[in-house]
């Protein structure tokens, strides 16, 4: 059910967010040009009107339309549109939103009903036709049914908002209009409720509250101040700058998958709101047009003078409201686990994507020829150490596949080369390299350690481009003996630890980084970067093994390149992995790491390789192997 709904609301909200451009026009004229406005100009604010009763609605039975059968159904949707903005004589959102999508739909119908009997060369003319007549037949019977229908109803709803606001009730609003937001269902209420019954106050008031009901920032701004204080991990240290774009960008869906990711928050944004709305009403407040986005910036200009300040106190107490709440509840119930923040953003990426109209599935990801394959791309959360091994790992097979004019790189998911035509990352980034990255396919894993996703890759690549048979591999590190020489080895015997007791991944990332700070590799600060590195995205990538590493923020620590080697012959249970190999890796500058990686990639593409390696207990076999000396 709640998939249903959120899938239609999806759908309202794709009609609308197109289209926001033109109601942030008509909202700008409105707010500077009507009498009551920031600078009255008569003969502008004549354009107010027809903007809100045609312009508006045509746009979104266009865009309806077009949803459904392309360029005919939404010139078919338009012309509905207008029979029921005739029919009903009061700005018909509503109406627009049932006739654009039904004119789409019927078009639809008929090309499918009408394919493989329209003879060659009168295409064209069967085309315009059934555009035009379909069209026509539909605006009558908006004018005569679905608009005086959408007159009623919109009566009606006004009449329950006018009830609401003589009770003193209209802060209850904010019940439905918080949890609607998150199922996307908030373009659809705000235009289509809100707005035109907003439009009719203000003509008459000089402004509606209504206008703010669901566009006020202080909500959502006040959920992510909460998480700045009581999150965890990458949602605490997203939070800021997804606080300061939504208060001043207007862009709402920010804070969605914070509340998706632990539903109960919502009660946050609901009782800020709910206390906004009633500030509001108690000191006047309220907005001459609907502000698009929901910014600070757009309610200041829609806001009259004698508003002002009302409507500033209104967005504060929303916002220290819903503070305060989402604090407690954070404090009280909330246990937030790894992965739970990227699950969030999957979802919403998805639910995004749809209420646009297009269809982003990142677990298959988009098709692309293997032939115009010439870059894939290894992209985890810091681009150092799982992401390097696994596109060594790629490369490698790729190459003793025979195909050698594939580059494959490694980089942070944030950073992926526009030029790419494959990303390969771990299934909880998939949603941000997908959004990020639009016509490129998404290969999501689980495990850069040996992952069956890479052979099904290679696999597809030699059939795709006709690639000759297996050649045997060269060496992932041919020139390191050279390097012995020159002494630029990375991971040299003195940093090999073997034999270590099992203790906490925490305490093993700790242990990794005091071998680090003695060997002189990092200060002190690069083991916070490790810990908080290891919270935001597990550095256990399977096989046995673990790479604990920095943040990028935590670069700064770096004193030179170096890697070092702890061997835990029982296992540490490491989240959902058992951990017996754990190579702590600090880059500051160049790629010298990516030989160790790969080495470490290709001497541990099996748990029972990697159980061998532990188990020798040598410290010149390790060294020699790690080293892709052997």
């Amino acid at each position: 059910m709640k998939e249903r709904v959120q899938k239609f609301g999806r759908f309202l909200s794709g009609m609308v967010m197109p289209n926001i451009g033109a109601f942030i026009a008509w909202g700008f004229i409105a707010a500077l040009f009507i009498e009551k406005g920031w600078l009255p100009n008569a003969r502008i604010a004549t354009m107010v009107d027809p903007m809100l009763n045609y312009l508006l609605p045509l746009l979104i039975g266009y865009t309806g339309g077009r949803m459904i059968a392309d360029q005919k159904g939404a010139v078919a949707g338009a012309i509905a549109t207008l029979g029921v903005i005739v029919g009903a004589g009061i700005p018909m959102f509503i109406g627009a939103m049932i006739m654009g999508p039904l004119a789409g739909f019927c078009i639809k119908k008929f090309d499918e009903a009408m394919e493989g009997h329209v003879p060659a060369g009168f295409e064209m003319l069967v085309n315009n036709f059934s555009v035009g007549i379909l069209g026509g037949i539909l605006s009558i019977l908006a004018m005569f049914v679905i608009g005086p229908a959408c007159q009623v109803l919109t009566g009606a709803l006004g009449a329950g908002v006018g009830f609401l606001v003589d009770h003193g009730l209209l802060p209850l609003t904010a019940i439905l209009v918080e949890p609607a937001k998150v199922l996307f269902l908030n373009n659809a209420i705000n235009h289509g409720v809100f707005t035109p019954i907003g439009a009719q106050q203000a003509e008459e008031l000089g402004k509606s509250i209504l206008f703010m009901i669901e566009s006020n920032p202080g909500p959502g701004l006040g959920l992510l101040l909460a998480y700045c204080v009581a999150g965890k991990g990458s949602s605490r240290s997203s939070a800021a700058g997804a606080a300061f774009i939504q208060f001043v960008g207007g862009i709402h869906e920010l804070y969605f998958p914070y509340v998706l990711m632990n539903p109960i928050l919502i009660l946050g944004p609901m009782a800020g709101n709910f206390v906004g709305i009633l500030v509001l009403s108690i000191l006047g407040g309220g907005l001459v047009g609907a502000a698009s986005p929901g910014s600070i910036i757009a309610e200041l200009l829609m806001s009259p003078p004698s508003a002002v300040l009302p409507n500033i106190i209104g967005i504060a107490a929303a916002c220290g409201v819903s503070f305060i709440v989402t604090v407690t509840l954070m404090k009280l119930f909330v246990r937030e686990a790894e992965g739970d923040f990227e699950a969030a953003q999957a979802a919403m990426a998805a639910s995004k994507a749809a209420s646009k109209g297009q269809n982003i599935d990142v677990t298959a990801g988009v098709y692309v020829d293997p032939k115009d394959v010439k870059k894939i791309v290894f992209a985890c959360d810091a681009g150092m150490g799982s992401s390097a091994m696994g596109a060594t790992m790629l490369r490698n097979k790729l190459k003793g596949a025979g195909i050698t004019d594939i580059t494959v790189v490694h980089a942070p998911v944030s950073e992926v080369p526009k030029d790419c035509q494959i990303i390969v990352t771990h299934h909880e980034l998939s949603a941000r390299a997908a959004n990020d990255n639009p016509g490129v396919r998404i290969i999501p894993i689980k495990n850069f350690m040996g992952a069956p996703e890479y052979d099904a890759l290679v696999t597809e690549m030699v059939e795709g481009r006709g690639a000759a048979g297996a050649q045997s591999a060269a060496s992932v590190s041919a020139d390191a003996s050279e390097k012995v020489q020159k002494g630029e080895i990375l991971l040299k015997k003195e940093n090999i630890k073997l034999g270590c007791k099992p203790v906490a991944p925490e305490q093993a990332i700790r242990d990794c980084g005091r071998m680090m700070v003695e060997a002189g590799i990092v200060q002190e600060g690069y083991i916070e970067g490790m810990i908080e590195r290891n919270k935001s995205f597990p550095v256990a990538i399977g096989n046995h093994v673990a790479i604990p590493h920095g943040t990028n923020e935590a670069r700064k620590y770096i004193i030179k390149n170096g890697l070092v080697c702890m061997t835990y012959p029982d296992g540490i249970a490491w989240d959902e992995d058992t951990v017996k190999l754990v190579i702590g890796n600090a880059v500051k500058d160049g790629g010298d790491h990516v030989d160790v990686l790969g080495a470490v990639a290709e001497a541990a593409d099996t748990e029972e390789a990697t159980d061998i390696l532990v188990s020798s207990g040598n410290v010149d076999k390790i060294y020699k192997t790690l080293n892709g000396l052997e």
